[in-house]
Order: structure tokens, then sequence, then C-alpha cells
């Protein structure tokens, strides 16, 4: 089974609106192009957070790219979403935003990690005691899905804006062995790793990408891009980043 990762589209309102350099929306349909020609035979469309950038009518744009497609698009909200108007804009087929989502011998479990006023992420009590029964009750191979960082990407100020409570989603994880991966948007990079058996994957953004290992914010020359992944009945996995060059970058910058 094929599943296609994109994340951190930022969209706006308008289609020619820019951030960090970059036309997010044309951006973003030129990483779908190259997504849709290398996988034609996708099972479904991951999109980890950010879909906007503050702005509530990007939903409009982003489901009027896509709502024509016949296989899920599973989101989760991310620090530049609306939770509420996400919700709202995305309630109907293809879309689903959080919950759980079971495909062949898999089951993706999409979890809110969005806190009001915070850049970082934190779950509620609430969330982790559904992934922990989620888990508890499935025996499918499960992907756990969120948008905020819950390991350390090495840096400074990327490490600031994580995930606040990792130790407790990893104590639930921890706890179900049937867990084969953990995937997540937000540090606009490639992050690929491995957590007491379980896959640790990041995707770069489908606009501008974070230098890696920076100590301070800063902009990367590396051009969009976006993650497959073929899940297999065995709980076995193969992933690649693929980048798509021909789009429009900004300059390097930093702050």
């Amino acid at each position: 089974m094929n599943i296609l990762h994109l994340t951190d589209p930022h969209l706006y309102g308008r289609a020619d609106s820019q951030l960090r350099g970059v036309a997010t929306d044309a951006s973003f349909r030129a990483v779908l192009d190259d997504a849709f020609a290398l996988v034609p035979d996708y099972a479904a469309l991951l999109v980890t957070g950010d879909l906007v950038q503050d702005d509530g009518a990007g939903y409009l744009r982003f489901r009027s790219i896509l709502a024509d497609g016949q296989r899920p698009v599973l989101c989760v909200p991310g620090n530049h979403d609306i939770p509420e108007i996400m919700t709202r804009e995305l309630a109907m087929a293809p879309f689903q935003v959080c919950g759980t989502r079971k495909l062949d011998a898999w089951q993706f479990v999409m979890l809110d990690s969005f806190d009001p006023g915070h850049v970082g992420g934190r779950l509620s009590d609430a969330e982790l005691e559904r992934l922990d029964t989620t888990l508890r009750d499935a025996d499918e191979h499960a992907m756990v899905c969120l948008h905020h960082h819950p390991v350390a990407m090495g840096s400074r100020w990327l490490d600031g804006i994580g995930l606040a409570n990792a130790d407790e989603f990893w104590r639930v994880v921890d706890a179900h062995q049937h867990v084969k991966a953990v995937v997540w948007g937000h540090v606009h990079q490639v992050y690929e790793g491995e957590r007491h058996g379980v896959k640790l994957f990041a995707t770069p953004s489908t606009g501008a990408q974070f230098l890696p290992a920076s100590d301070g914010y800063a902009v990367d020359r590396r051009p969009p891009a976006f993650r497959t992944f073929q899940l297999h009945a065995d709980g076995c996995l193969d992933s690649r980043v693929h980048w798509v060059p021909d789009v429009c970058l900004p300059k390097a910058a930093s702050l």
C-alpha cells in the first residue's frame, strides 16, 4: 500500500500570497502534480499540519485543490491552523481531520497537538487517552501522525517549539508494540530515525525549508518536497523523500 505524505503547505485565501518568498499555492500544486505522477495508485494522502498560514480562507483553497479526489485526505492541525474552521471546512469526504483510519493491514492514528497561544505543541490528557485506547483496541500495524516533533532535531530554536509533553507521548507509544512508525511535520526538513524499534519520519514542507542544525531561525535553499511510504502487510515499510526543484525558491535568510 502506497501513502503520500505532504506537510506544511501554509496556504492563504489568495492564490498569489507568499510565505518566505514562496507562492504557497503554486508550490503546493507543483508538489501534488509530481506526487500523483510518481505514485498514481496511492491509497491515501497524509497532510501533517499547517494547512494554512493563519488564514481560515486557506481551507477553501485546500479543499478546492483536493476535493475531486476519490481517496482519503488525512489531516492533523498545526500551530498555524485554526482547528475549529479546519474541522468545519473539511467535514466532508475525502477529508478527515484527526481520528483514526484503517486501510488494509494498517491503522493511522491522527493526533491533535495544537496548543492555543503557543508555537510549540502539546497533547491534551484526552488526546493521550484516545491514543492509548485506540492502540489497545486495535491489532493493525499503527502509524501515529502529528504536527509537532516528539524528538530533538538538533536545532536549538526548533527544539524549543516541539512537542512539550513528548515524554508522556512516548510512554503511551512504548506500551504498544504494533506501533511501527511516527510521522510529523512542523520542522520543514528531513528526519529519519528509529526509537525502540519504531521508525521516525519528518518530511520537508511543500514550500520553503528550515536550515537543519541551526541555532537560530534560518531558511534553507532546498526545494519543496514530499515523502512516499510503501507499507507492507507484515508491518515493514519503505520510505523516500522526493524533492521538487522546479519551484521559485527564497533567498537564503536568517533572523
